[in-house]
């Protein structure tokens, strides 16, 4: 899977948690962003990621992952989907 299909993906997730559909992701995006995006949504956006992507995420890869980028290269390498 490419990083632009995830990408896209990615954008329609978050556009479903924050319920904006003007919100565009990039590898950069991250929480200082996205005005809504506090501890509780970020838990919803990585219960929402693992399950758009049948994935599994490990405490480090979620408390590690700085933006959108750093999940995103989690997903391509792991080759899902």
């Amino acid at each position: 899977m490419t990083r632009e299909i995830v990408l896209e993906r990615m954008t329609q997730i978050f556009r479903d948690i924050f319920d904006d559909e003007s919100i565009n992701v990039v590898d950069a995006t991250h929480a200082d962003d996205i005005e809504d995006w506090d501890s509780l949504e970020h838990i919803n956006l990585v219960l929402a990621v693992e399950e758009e992507f049948d994935i599994k995420f490990t405490l480090p890869e979620v408390t590690d992952a700085k933006n959108v980028g750093d999940i995103v290269d989690i997903i391509v390498q792991r080759g899902t989907l």
